[in-house]
């Protein structure tokens, strides 16, 4: 039997291999996985950094194991193949350890990831473990092969990693110097498979794990010659027309906003370029009430994100939740101590259930809350700032950010910024208590940033923080 489980072995015969990693990517958007793999010494380390093979160092010469390339196939199943020949192996190698990154999201979030091994010259599988207990890592060692009693093997590993494919690299001895990438760098292509590589059987397919509905991928074709890489064009999402909105211009004020600000501060049309998958389109709705109140906006909506302004006149805490079909709370979209509170909040629909809040204000105080498109959320493409809970639009490409919290008016407070991309998957970036300044990344977007805070605060972007060896060259 060929599949085996976390922690399962098999004895291999040492023939030539094609190895894929392989998931189900669901469009623009989804997460993006890139494979690896690390030539491991006796000592459980590698001798240096040719001993990495991964998406800017794509074969090594002394040991016949090579990155062939990218292969997407029909059902939007991804698969990244790996060159293996044991025979070619430099003796000092004792292992070939095989791993995943996926730095702009978590393993979580990606579905139906598994690794498969078959003969390169037979097409038969050899190997098969499909990873089915990952949560918030962004690296994964799904297996290893290895010397035992002169011949091969193959484990099943399935360790996780939350530091991304540098973190699983240092693991095992490997380290660059932070060297940031200067600006205006024009990033190389990469590289490609030298010319007489042999290829695979044409119709190698990749077979799904048992219980896991995958269509088959097939594996590169020959290489003829040296040629670039081309990244595919990005698949850019239509933009939908801009929604009329109800109200006049306010801009964002630096303090707190009396309950007869007007309109809530919305602009009346699309101001970023998320694409529609973030969140639907549709009339802004808007209510009032004092105190506790479930609110029924009478929405029907398709699946994405739903930005809730608050207002709230005079002192006390206000919370905005969502909730269950059994008008039971589920998740917060909003909670603030502020006085006269002017926030913004997020909330994920699942597109199914019935779309209700309960807004909490305790002592009768009056708030005015209003639901609008993500698609009007201001840009952060330079310095902004705020007061209070905020969201803000990301669209560009992945860059350090510095952040600046202010505190409340005794110079305390929680300052926090978590990124949201499509389907609600939420990282955490930045975080303190009390005043101070302090530094976060942003992953390429489009992502949403949902910033709490217990006060005024800035955030400006800065340099990338990823350092020339590790920033993919595309």
């Amino acid at each position: 039997m060929t599949q085996i489980i976390k922690g399962g072995n098999l004895q291999l015969s040492g023939e030539p291999m094609r190895v894929a990693v392989v998931r189900r990517s669901d469009g623009p958007g989804a997460p993006e996985v890139d494979a690896a793999a690390l030539l491991v010494g006796a000592d459980g380390k590698v001798r240096d950094r040719e001993d990495l093979v991964f998406y800017n160092q794509s074969a090594h010469a002394g040991s016949g194991v090579r990155l062939t390339g990218n292969v997407r196939g029909e059902g939007e199943v991804v698969a990244d193949w790996l060159e293996i020949d044991p025979g070619r192996v430099e003796p000092a190698v004792e292992r070939i350890v095989v791993a995943a990154s996926c730095d702009d999201a978590t393993f979580g979030e990606v579905e139906d990831l598994y690794l498969r091994a078959v003969s390169a010259t037979t097409g038969e599988q050899l190997a098969l473990y499909a990873v089915e207990d990952a949560t918030t890592e962004t690296a994964i060692l799904l297996g290893e092969f290895y010397r035992r009693a002169g011949g091969w093997k193959f484990r099943a590993v399935g360790q996780g990693y939350d530091s991304g494919l540098p973190g699983l690299a240092e693991d095992f001895g490997f380290a660059v110097p932070e060297e940031t990438v200067p600006e205006g760098t024009v990033e190389a292509p990469m590289e490609t498979v030298p010319e007489g590589t042999a290829g695979p059987p044409e119709e190698t397919a990749v077979v799904p794990p048992e219980g896991v509905a995958v269509v088959p991928v097939q594996a590169p074709a020959p290489v003829q010659a040296p040629a670039p890489v081309q990244a595919p064009a990005p698949v850019q999402a239509p933009v939908p027309a801009p929604v009329p909105l109800a109200g006049g211009v306010v801009g964002k004020v630096r303090g707190a906003a009396p309950l007869s600000a007007p309109a809530l501060g919305v602009p009346p049309a699309r101001c970023n370029d998320l694409p529609g998958e973030m969140g639907p389109e549709f009339e802004p709705v808007e209510f009032s009430g004092r105190g506790k109140e479930d609110v029924d906006p009478g929405l029907t909506l398709p699946k994405g994100f739903v930005v809730v302004d608050v207002l709230r006149k005079g002192d006390g805490y206000i919370e905005v939740v969502t909730l269950t079909v059994r008008g039971r709370r589920w998740r917060e979209v909003l909670g603030s101590g502020l006085p006269d509170l002017h926030g913004v909040g997020v909330f994920h629909h699942d597109g199914r259930s019935p779309l209700r809040l309960r807004v909490d204000a305790p002592g009768m105080a009056a708030w005015t809350i209003r639901l609008r498109p993500v698609s009007t959320l201001r840009v952060f493409d330079g310095p902004v700032e705020g007061c209070g809970p905020d969201v803000l639009a990301h669209t560009g490409d992945e860059t350090d950010v510095r952040f600046r919290f202010k505190g409340d008016e005794d110079k305390e407070g929680y300052f926090g910024v978590n990124v949201h991309r499509r389907g609600g998957h939420a990282q955490h970036t930045y975080s303190r208590r009390d005043r101070g300044r302090g530094s976060g990344s942003i992953p390429r977007g489009p992502r949403l940033l949902v910033i709490e805070a217990d006060g005024a605060w800035s955030a400006e972007p800065g340099g990338s923080r990823i350092t020339s060896f590790w920033t993919r060259r595309r």
